[in-house]
């Protein structure tokens, strides 16, 4: 039965990501507001949803270990995996806003991670500082976008049609089209996360391995089929947009509000110390000379990306999972 629900998970995250992508790339056009910015605050956030559920439940169940496997999991396999299969499907081109800002911010707030984890906690005074990281950076994205001009003839083509911005647009509808797509990244997420950790520990595999790869891979599939979807379409700004603003927001929001919600906070393994969160700030330091010097993200860098992540989950599963 647990497979049958992971194939059923799986179903509703294409079809989510497929709707999501169809009214916030509809959105953007209509209000004027670039695919990008849109990318990094809606698709990033809502698709972020199930972190936020589920490390905000493990946090207060005492699971610690999946609680911060999850962010830390979740923002490695959204770098390596969802942007190296993207750009497999499509070289994306990165917009000069994110080398400027939200690359340096992503870097930023996982070395403020590190830092703070030092002493084998986050604590809740630790998680209000990340929180209120992301409601500047949220409020400060919308006044920059607000700032920038925006040109009226900008246009959009989704799903075969074109939308031209400036002109009037079905709001009502494409918020529904988000509203509905969320709800199935979240359940069909919900679906994939618990049937897989089922599956999972049936083989006798450690609560932290299952935080590090399965959860955080499970929850990070609405970003990988969004970004996928978004790719295929043509919407490569919230493709890239998305990833970046979900890794902000999994640090910032989901690890924040964890920490500020548990009794204790959300304790750190020593594994995590050495491995986990150097990997996660290594693979986000890699992304700014990429995007900076290329400006785009190539076959052979998603390909290069793609195996990066085999290769740090096989060293995982290897190293940490007991003998079957």
């Amino acid at each position: 039965m647990a497979y049958v629900v992971l194939i059923a998970g799986l179903v509703l995250l294409v079809l989510g990501a497929e709707a999501l992508v169809r009214g916030a790339s509809r959105l953007a056009a209509g209000l004027g507001i670039t695919p990008l910015v849109i990318g990094l605050t809606v698709v990033a956030f809502g698709t972020s949803a199930p972190e936020m559920a589920v490390s905000i439940g493990a946090a207060l169940s005492g699971q610690a270990d999946i609680a911060l496997g999850n962010v830390v999991g979740s923002n490695t396999f959204n770098i390596l995996a969802i942007l190296g299969l993207s750009a497999l499907v499509a070289p994306l081109v990165v917009a000069s806003n994110l080398v400027k800002l939200d690359v340096p911010l992503m870097i930023l707030a996982a070395i403020v991670l590190l830092l703070m984890a030092l002493d084998g906690r986050v604590s809740g005074f630790d998680g209000l500082i990340l929180f209120s990281g992301v409601v500047v950076y949220t409020a400060g994205l919308i006044w920059l976008s607000k700032k920038a001009p925006t040109d009226v003839a900008m246009t959009e083509i989704t799903g075969g049609d074109v939308v031209t911005a400036g002109k009037s647009a079905n709001t009502l509808a494409n918020l529904a089209w988000i509203a509905g797509g969320l709800i199935l990244l979240v359940l069909g997420s919900r679906w994939l996360v618990d049937s897989a950790v089922q599956i999972a520990q049936t083989f006798g595999v450690s609560e932290l391995v299952i935080g590090l790869t399965i959860v955080a891979a499970g929850t990070s599939m609405p970003e990988l089929a969004t970004s996928v979807v978004a790719s295929i379409r043509g919407e490569r700004d919230i493709a890239v947009g998305n990833v970046v603003g979900s890794n902000l927001f999994n640090i910032l929001a989901v690890l924040g509000l964890s920490s500020m919600i548990s009794p204790d906070g959300v304790d750190v393994a020593s594994s995590a110390l050495r491995l986990d969160i150097p990997v996660m700030i290594a693979a986000s330091l890699v992304c700014l000379p990429i995007f900076f010097f290329a400006k785009r993200i190539s076959r052979g860098v998603g390909a290069m990306f793609l195996l990066s992540y085999v290769a740090y989950t096989v060293y995982l599963i290897t190293s940490m999972a007991p003998t079957l």
